[in-house]
Formats: C-alpha cells, structure tokens, sequence
C-alpha cells in the first residue's frame, strides 16, 4: 500500500513538473489623455511600451479623446464601478473633482518622489493639505521686445520687475508713439483681472465673500487705467486674443510680446525683420512671487480605480524627468514641471543665444519653478459667467477712464456678494 502511495506521489510530481506554468494576469491600467492623437502617437506608443517591458505584470494601455469627453466619461466610468488608472486633467479639474470626492489624494504613493517636483506644480494641485495629482507639463510668459523700439525711448535694459515694466511701457509709449505691451485683459484669452490681482498677491475671495476692492485692488487697477491713458496698450486690448497680440507685435504695432514662447516661432516665420529686432528677458515677479502664464497640466488617479499603487507606479513614470523631458522635446512648446529636467541642456544651452527662440526657451525654463496657474477655484462661484461679465465689464469702464477704479470694483464686489450670499 505504502509503495504504491509513493508511485502515485511520483506520477502526480511528475505531471506537475511537466505542466505548463500559467503566468499570472497581467494588471490592466488604462490611462486617458486629451487631444494628444495623433500628433503624439508615436511618443505615447513608446512611453507605453517602456513602461510594459519595465513592469512586466502590467499592461498599460493609452486611450486618447477630446477634453470635452474626459470629465462626462470618468463620471460614467466611476459610476459603473470600472474607472482608467490614469486621467489627464487640468489644475481646476482637479480641484473640482478633489471637492467631490472622484479622485485619490496621492501622498502616501509619492512619498519622497514629491521632491521631484517644482513646489509650485505640488501646490496647484493640493486641495485641502493633499496632493491630488501628478504634475505633468507646463507654461510661463516671457518677453519679446523690439530691440529698436527700446533704443529710441532710452532704455537699455528690460524690467526687473512689474513696476518698472508699467514705468517702461509709459516711456516707450511716449518717446515712440507706439503701445509697448497688450496685457492680457480680454476674456477671449483667459485674461479675467483676477489674474493680475492673484498675480500681484491680492485675494480675491476669503470667508465666503469677494474682497478685491480694498486699496491695494484699487490701486492695482488705477494703475492699468493709467497705462491706458499715457498709450501704453492698444485702444483694442480688451479685444485682442494670442493671435492678435502676435500680429500686432510682428508688425510693430506693439513693442513687447508678453507671451508663451511658442508665439516667437511665428515672429521667426512670419516677420524676419522683427524677428532680427527681438530679444527676451522673462516676464517679471510681482507680490504673488509667481510668473505670469501657468497653466499645469497634470495626472489624477480616479475613486474606485482598482489597483491604486499600480496607477501611481504608472502616475510617476509617465511624469518622471526622463518621461517630461522627451516630451518638451516632441512639442517644442511644453516646459516640465519636475526639478531636473527644466535643467537639461536642451533648455539652457539657449541661455546666451542671440536666437530668440533659444533664448526663450531657456529663459522660460528658469522661471518654470515660479509658474503657478492662475485661477479661482471650480464651483465657488454660483454663477460664474455671469459674474466673471460683471466684473470684466467694471474693469474695462475703470481702465478706459469711464468709472474711477474704486467705483468699478465696489460695483462688482457689491455684485458678487449679492450673488454669493444666494
């Protein structure tokens, strides 16, 4: 009896040893991201892939769509129960959702990989004192300006700091009969004065009421008036969007370009001779200790997605140096919102070139750690376009000289604590 037990043990062994080995299911993680096909495909096939061969009991699978499909998908998505690992947002999704509940805080996954990051992409996604996304790629406004231009006004250096840009559009605008800059006031181009004040570091709401119209408000916005009136921006400024500021500044109907880099490569094309005329100096730190023109695009990790440390293993890869650096390199417009590779020799080998393309983009990789997105947090206000009209229709009455700054802004903070208190 005992032999044959051992000749059964023998032949069941025997079969075990020569059966196959049944790997494990691979972990599917799904990542979406918005308007990147196709012009990205080849990028996002080879990040995909990297990551595949790296973590073998993965499988990590990009799904592109429109941005107006991101958040009515994810909603449905996590409903059903079957939400993707990874999400492309922008910093005001984040928020939103954050408030909601829809999406993971991420500190326990970074952990010390958050010291990758610049502290002002960490910060733009913290809700509440928790981190809620991983930053991804970024933007920040230079300036372009008319070598000549500045010439003949006397000016032999660009500003330091935003006072002394206002003090030199004044002059520019006097000694050449030309607008120096268009500042981004029209709501076209996402230029809500809320900006500026945040810019400047004013508040705009604190305790569940609007308080932008305390002296520092005030004077902030004489001093926009004041440009208007001396010439400094064009009659049309509230009107003018990218493509207008880069035409106005390619045929020298301005004398500053205060822009994302991207827009010299029209310069180059379109006008050679204003390019041949341009240099560029970064856009300059006010009271906020913040560049002007952030706008973060980053990664969130869905409620219910089901193997959340495999989705930030993914969230960190996809969002690494090496991973923000190639695709800076792939948009030639994108700046990264990680340490190291805003340092990358591709930036900064431009630092001293007389190209202003180069130069642009390294000056705009050295201001990166001060970018911030500027923008009032989603759903605090109860009708935000409506209320965002009221107070670009004062703003616009104050700065063309038809309401004195203080009379614009009680108006609109009268407005909006009426509505808010709804």
């Amino acid at each position: 009896m005992r032999k044959k037990l051992i000749t059964s043990a023998m032949i069941i062994a025997g079969v075990l040893s020569t059966s196959p080995v049944f790997a494990a299911e691979k972990v599917k993680l799904e990542f979406w991201t918005m308007n990147m096909a196709p012009k990205f495909n080849r990028y996002f096939t080879d990040l995909t892939t990297q990551f595949n061969q790296k973590n073998p009991n993965l499988e990590a699978v990009w799904v592109d769509m429109n941005w107006d499909q991101i958040q009515p998908k994810l909603i449905a998505a996590i409903a059903a129960g079957n939400p993707p690992a990874l999400v492309n947002f922008n910093v005001p999704w984040v928020h939103d959702f954050a408030r909601q509940g829809n999406i993971l805080a991420l500190d326990e996954y970074l952990g010390a990989d958050k010291n990758l990051y610049q502290a002002n992409a960490l910060n733009d996604v913290t809700y509440k004192g928790k981190i809620y996304a991983f930053p991804w790629y970024n933007s920040v406004s230079v300036i372009a300006y008319n070598k000549e231009l500045f010439s003949k006004a006397g000016i032999k250096a660009p500003p330091k700091n935003f006072d002394e840009l206002l003090a030199q559009a004044k002059t520019i605008s006097e000694k050449t009969k030309t607008p120096a800059f268009a500042p981004k006031l029209s709501a076209e181009s996402g230029g809500s004065f809320i900006n500026w004040f945040y810019y400047a570091g004013l508040p705009v709401i604190e305790n569940g009421k609007a308080v932008f119209n305390s002296p520092k408000h005030i004077a902030l916005l004489q001093k926009f008036a004041d440009l208007y009136k001396a010439g400094a921006m064009p009659k049309d400024v509230f009107k003018m969007e990218f493509e207008q500021e880069i035409a106005s500044y390619n045929t020298q109907r301005i004398a500053m370009m205060t822009t994302a880099p991207q827009a010299l490569k029209r310069t180059q094309t379109d006008s050679k001779a204003i390019y041949a005329k341009t240099d560029i100096a970064p856009f300059p730190i006010a009271e906020g200790k913040m560049a002007f023109g952030g706008w973060m695009m980053d990664y969130v990790i869905p409620t219910g997605t089901k193997s959340p440390a495999d989705a930030a293993k993914l969230g960190k890869f996809v969002t690494s140096d090496a991973a923000q650096l190639a695709f800076s390199k792939e948009t030639g417009t994108t700046f990264p919102s990680t340490k190291l590779a805003a340092t990358d020799s591709y930036f900064m080998s431009g630092a001293k070139s007389s190209d202003p393309v180069e130069k642009s983009r390294a000056i705009a990789a050295l201001s990166i750690g001060n970018a911030k997105t500027l923008t009032l947090e989603p759903g605090i206000l109860p009708d935000e376009t409506t209320m965002q009209r009221t107070l670009q229709n004062e703003i616009q009455a104050a700065i063309t000289g038809r309401k004195s700054a203080k009379a614009a802004l009680d108006a609109a903070v009268k407005n909006w604590n009426e509505r808010l208190k709804k």
